[in-house]
């Protein structure tokens, strides 16, 4: 075989001639290539008069242009269409005005709540574009403050669990508080009752115990009068006995007389495991919470996690019936689709879950069933799922999430006004 360097192409009316030259220059003649006359191709297609062409409807985008505008296509091989139009005259040859308009955007915005528990929250974001849900998506993870620990002060620990991955370890379990109640506390900051939440754990296991105990996150206690540890100072007031010994804390008056905690005691999440001990091993430490965010330490993050999907549309585009249908079914590893039964004992396919579609594509991922089934995704519609780690409920950090978000739409108004 050759190793063709370069070739020249030699086109006459009806056929093609190729010349080329290998590596050493000897110019080789290859066979000429036939073209088929282009009129009978031509000739093939059927004459439609001009007046009998359907007519475009008017401010109205063809039915082609509107799926590639509004859906993302999911084919076999890869997904197409996935690129938001925003340009305002996009479509200016056809007389329709692209830009965004406050009025469309309220008339055509909505939020269906689907799933709300405790911890768990699903809506549907209707009418808006991918950056404005991202956005939700961010301030939810990095910037909603809640309180974590962040100081730990270990008097005695014999169990296997260092001391650093100890004080992480209680770093992570979320505690069941409001934030909004207190104040970010800054380096130069003293712990008061405004800024800062103590726990105590001390938890020992019998030396003849002879079994190993698990320590959990309820073992943790409030202390609503601040730190019990005493600071060591050199000019010790042990000669006066009416003198209070200075802790860690600064607390002038005890949290639990607090109206917000005197009927709600603030605890931690429970059943969370700590460390484990053996027989004979102890730990004694206390644990100093403080308002932070997410962006700073994951430990502050709300939310366990928070994501969305794209609503996923599956439409049949012609009757699978009989066997064909109930090979669809079997195909579809989430049950998608249902099948009913119709006249004469025959069967045909429906599609009776499609917002469980995973558009894993195992449908039509066999040859010809792409021409049956298309999957497609709503681009301005979108699946938000919240799950909370405790300390708020998954509505309540929706609605911090939108008062962030405005806050900061009015900070930019402002800079540029």
């Amino acid at each position: 075989m050759f190793n063709l360097l370069k070739q020249r192409f030699s086109i006459s009316h009806d056929c093609v001639s190729i010349s080329c030259t290998d590596r050493k220059g000897i110019s080789v003649q290859k066979p000429e290539f036939v073209l088929k006359p282009r009129k009978k191709d031509f000739a093939a297609m059927p004459k439609i008069p001009l007046w009998d062409l359907p007519e475009l409807p008017k401010n109205e985008l063809p039915l082609h242009l509107q799926l590639q505008k509004t859906r993302v296509f999911c084919n076999n091989d890869a997904p197409t269409h996935t690129e938001n139009i925003h340009y305002s005259g996009a479509y200016a040859s056809m007389g329709i005005d692209n830009s965004l308009r406050l009025d469309e955007f309220k008339k055509n915005f909505k939020v269906k709540v689907i799933k709300l528990n405790e911890d768990d929250m699903e809506f549907d974001l209707i009418g808006i574009d991918a950056s404005i849900a991202n956005a939700f998506r961010r301030i939810l993870i990095s910037e909603l403050p809640t309180m974590a620990i962040e100081k730990v002060l270990v008097a005695n620990s014999s169990s296997v669990v260092q001391d650093e991955v100890l004080a992480h370890r209680l770093g992570l379990i979320p505690i069941k508080v409001d934030p909004r109640l207190f104040d970010y506390m800054s380096e130069n900051d003293v712990p008061n009752e405004k800024n800062c939440i103590v726990f105590k754990l001390h938890f020992k296991n019998p030396r003849g115990s002879g079994e190993r105990c698990t320590v959990y996150s309820h073992d943790l206690k409030w202390l609503p009068f601040g730190s019990e540890y005493v600071l060591p100072t050199e000019n010790s007031n042990a000669s006066d006995p009416n003198s209070k010994p200075k802790t860690y804390t600064s607390f002038t008056s005890s949290q639990d007389s607090l109206p917000e905690f005197s009927t709600n005691p603030i605890t931690v999440t429970p059943g969370i495991i700590i460390s484990k001990l053996g027989p004979g091993q102890e730990i004694e430490l206390e644990a100093h919470a403080c308002k932070g965010l997410g962006k700073t330490h994951a430990k502050w993050s709300p939310v366990a996690t928070a994501w969305y999907r794209m609503l996923p549309e599956v439409i049949l585009l012609k009757d699978i019936e009989d066997d064909d249908a109930e090979e669809l079914v079997k195909k579809c590893p989430v049950n998608v689709f249902d099948i009913e039964d119709i006249a004469k004992g025959r069967k045909r396919a429906t599609v009776g879950r499609p917002r469980a579609c995973t558009l894993c594509r195992e449908c039509i991922r066999e040859p010809g069933w792409e021409e049956k089934v298309a999957l497609r995704r709503v681009k301005d519609h979108f699946i938000f799922t919240i799950e909370s780690t405790g300390a708020l409920p998954p509505e309540v950090l929706f609605t911090e999430a939108v008062q962030i978000l405005e806050d900061k739409c009015e900070r930019v108004i402002t800079e540029m006004s």
